[in-house]
């Protein structure tokens, strides 16, 4: 039963929606037939204000009739479409075939009715124009006219200010769409970069984990070929020693992990490397007060702390920090400037000048060959540099070290464990060429300090000399009197001799033997040559007949200078018996 009701009411709608659409047909053949008839019953001149008004009303009517007929039909269209889609909608589309049929049946009567309904429009609409005309006059042309022009006027404006808005409200919501879109990338791309940032800084961090582990793994590597060389060069007392003690304090990880830092273990840095550029600061201090002051005459004193001790105050430092323990087998930023600040609250450098009058007496002849001397009054400006520093045992209790750190120390500085420490220094073992490669590693010094005040001298002197001395020392070979300790370059050429151990100027050298020099200088300091050395230093290599040296004091800095094989100045050659 419902369905049938459903059907029934459906029919109703098609039958009055048709009904509607067919009127709207015949309305506007109705409107067409009467304009036709209106054109040829009047003139299309008006000859008075009637004929006017007539006229004007007559078209405002047609267009009425016409808009509504149209709108009229469109709707009664569109609801007869509607009207079928719901129809084709019912539930599992019962007797769709039926309410077709009926639809047409429908649409039949409709156009019967409405051509009706159309002539009945078209009478009455012929009629009311008629009429209208007669009566309206000068007043309907007001009204309709002025009236209906303002009314329209203003529905125009007023729709195009809605149309405006419209616009506008649209344009805004759609650049806030915009700003919106692109404020939510942004953000999805900062997210996305943090993202990226946070896996790269985890992938460095393991990285590092893995860079640490090697570097470890090749500082034992490189501290056991050291040993190993150490035992070959007949060492092997002392080494056993090390090995023992390095064994039971972990190795790597103790104090003694020191004596393995004389090689790169990964990081691109090694001990050597620190310390040559602690060398290089340290030199540059003194350069720039010298270069800070003019002055006459220029004085040295004092000395710096020799490096084994810096770096045995280091390691125990380090390695024991209660705080921060760290292994000390390795070399980086953080720790390399650990050991710069250790180094400088061990050694200090001052200066002051000082301005003294001096009697200066000069002789000269008066002709006659008589001596005259004359006196003179004359001032001179003194540049005093002062180096000081603390002893291992000063550096021990500034920091507070108790007695198993104090023994360490003590263990660290034995002389059993200078091979080892020329190793870390130098990276040099038991080799011919050792001595050479600590000289290498002190060009650019500047002044010599270093070296003759470690010769004991409080000021300075000509320390070519000290230069080789001190080199020698750093290898162990003035103890085990492989080459003399020397301040004077006569007193060197002569222990050389007395031992058979010397060969002249005109022969070829070898890698580490000590060359001397005697200069042929009428007008300088020494003088023409007279078989006395002036001068001494250390033979680096010989290539295609040309000798490369090594030396101290040389323009008051250490530099390699190079000279053909056989010079005439070349006095001669210590060979040391390594």
């Amino acid at each position: 039963m419902a369905d049938i009701k459903t059907r029934d009411a459906v029919k109703g709608t098609i039958k009055t929606i048709d009904k509607a659409a067919v009127a709207g047909q015949r309305m506007k053949q109705a409107y067409i037939s009467t304009k036709d008839k209106a054109e040829h019953s009047t003139s299309a001149a008006e000859n008075s204000a009637d004929e006017y008004a007539a006229d004007k009303f007559e078209r405002g009517v047609d267009t009425a009739v016409h808009e509504g007929a149209h709108q009229f039909d469109k709707a009664g269209r569109k609801g007869v479409k509607t009207t079928k889609e719901n129809i084709y909608k019912t539930k599992d589309g019962i007797q769709n075939f039926k309410a077709k049929r009926a639809e047409k049946a429908l649409q039949k009567q409709s156009q019967n009715i409405g051509g009706k309904t159309v002539r009945t429009a078209e009478k009455s609409a012929e009629k009311t124009v008629k009429q209208s005309a007669r009566s309206a006059g000068k007043k309907t042309i007001k009204t309709v006219g002025k009236g209906s022009a303002k009314t329209a006027t203003k529905s125009i404006k007023t729709a195009e200010k809605t149309a405006k808005t419209a616009i506008k409200t649209s344009q805004q919501a759609a650049k806030a769409a915009q700003k919106t879109a692109k404020a939510s990338a942004k953000a999805a791309q900062k997210a996305a970069q943090a993202a990226k940032a946070t896996a790269k800084a985890v992938v460095a961090g393991v990285k590092a984990a893995v860079k640490a582990t090697i570097a470890a793994v090749k500082a034992i590597i490189a501290g056991i070929k050291a040993l190993v060389a150490a035992i070959a060069a007949g060492g092997w007392v002392a080494v056993v020693v090390i090995i023992v003690i390095c064994l039971i304090a972990a190795i790597i990880g103790s104090v003694f992990g020191i004596f393995f830092s004389g090689e790169d273990s990964g990081t691109g840095q090694s001990m050597q490397t620190a310390v040559q550029e602690i060398n290089t600061e340290y030199d540059n201090k003194l350069l720039e007060i010298r270069n800070g002051n003019t002055y006459d005459v220029l004085e040295m004193s004092g000395s710096r702390a020799v490096w084994k001790e810096v770096l045995s105050v280091y390691s125990v430092k380090v390695n024991t920090d209660p705080d921060n323990p760290q292994e000390v087998a390795t070399m980086d930023d953080s720790k390399k400037q650990l050991l710069k600040d250790i180094f400088w609250e061990m050694n200090s450098i001052s200066s002051r000048t000082e301005s003294k009058s001096e009697t200066v007496i000069t002789e000269t002849d008066d002709g006659n060959g008589n001596i005259v001397q004359t006196e003179t009054t004359v001032t001179r400006t003194y540049l005093y540099i002062t180096v000081s520093h603390k002893t291992v045992d000063e550096m021990a209790a500034q920091y507070g070290f108790n007695q198993e750190q104090k023994d360490y120390l003590i263990e660290l500085l034995q002389d059993k464990n200078n091979s080892l420490w020329s190793s870390v220094l130098y990276g040099i073992t038991a080799s011919d060429d050792q001595i050479v490669t600590v000289a290498l590693s002190q060009i650019g010094n500047v002044g010599g300090e270093p070296y003759w005040s470690w010769y004991g001298f409080g000021s300075r002197v000509e320390w070519c000399a000290c230069f080789v001395s001190w080199c020698a020392n750093e290898c162990g070979y003035i103890d085990t009197g492989v080459i003399p300790k020397y301040a004077g370059c006569v007193n060197g050429v002569q222990w050389f001799k007395d031992r058979g151990q010397w060969m002249d100027g005109s022969a070829e050298p070898v890698p580490g033997m000590i060359i001397f020099f005697d200069w042929d200088s009428p007008d300088g300091s020494s003088g023409p040559q007279d078989g006395l050395s002036d001068h001494t230093g250390i033979v680096q290599k010989v290539e295609n007949g040309i000798v490369y040296t090594v030396e101290g004091n040389s323009g008051d800095s250490v530099r390699v200078n190079q000279y053909p094989v056989g010079h005439y100045e070349i006095l001669g050659y210590g060979i040391p018996q390594y």
